[in-house]
């Protein structure tokens, strides 16, 4: 089976996440491969691939789960180009007015956690911060796990750590370390309406300076019976909260 083509593609499985690049970038779709039962539901798609010249091929099953190297393809495999993630700079120049947050991630790696996470964040409107020397990148299982939520969030990778929190608070962003235990309520603390959450590795959490450098540290209250939620659970639950708060009318 043939290999995405270069370092500049991502292959993706899955149908929301095709359907989403379809419906926002279909010009970076440059192959695509397909279970003949799909030919119904994807007819926009290939009517497009005939227009445009983009190769596309009816395939069996077993080529699908090789193309995505996964049994979860839904019946459609597509190589894209790789959307390159935003300076922070041009995100916060292009940031609107009022409420917003962001999820900075230090230290996430399991591309199925990504993938919950950028779902939550679609849902709720937060872009993904990505440090410096991180390796994390968007792949294949994770944008199937986002359901299409991968098309709807801002990626945005920052600068030198002490740069990139300054430029935060100079837009008005307050900094949150989500801590296992020892922080103020998550559901009870009063939020920014322009927030970033810091989120760390189920493992290792996040790195002790970048907690001190945060203005709050939170928890999540529950009965006890686990340590805690894993890292994507979490997002979950901290970008409702801060959803609700940013969302309430003024008293």
């Amino acid at each position: 089976m043939a290999k995405a083509g270069s370092a500049d593609e991502i292959r993706l499985h899955g149908f929301n996440a095709v359907q989403a690049v379809f419906a926002r970038r279909p010009e970076a779709i440059r192959k695509l491969y397909l279970a003949e039962a799909l030919i119904p539901r994807l007819q926009p798609l290939l009517k497009w691939c005939v227009a445009n010249r983009v190769g596309y091929r009816v395939v069996e099953d077993e080529d699908l789960r090789k193309l995505a190297a996964s049994s979860h393809h839904e019946g459609v495999v597509a190589d894209v180009l790789r959307e390159a993630p935003l300076p922070l700079t041009a995100w916060l120049r292009d940031l609107a007015d009022g409420p917003a947050c962001a999820l900075w991630l230090d230290g996430v790696g399991n591309p199925h956690n990504l993938g919950a996470i950028l779902r939550s964040a679609a849902n709720f409107g937060a872009a993904v911060l990505l440090p410096k020397h991180s390796p994390l990148q968007l792949s294949g299982a994770a944008a199937r796990v986002a359901e299409g939520g991968a098309e709807a969030v801002p990626l945005v990778r920052l600068g030198r750590e002490d740069n990139a929190i300054a430029q935060l608070r100079g837009a008005g962003f307050g900094l949150a370390a989500t801590v296992v235990a020892g922080g103020d309520d998550a559901f009870a603390a009063a939020l920014p309406r322009r927030l970033v959450y810091v989120m760390g590795s189920e493992g290792e959490g996040m790195s002790p300076a970048l907690v001190e450098a945060c203005d709050l540290r939170l928890s999540i209250p529950g009965t006890g019976a686990v340590e805690s939620l894993n890292v994507a659970a979490a997002t979950a639950v901290l970008l409702a909260r801060w959803w609700q708060s940013a969302t309430a009318a003024p008293l």
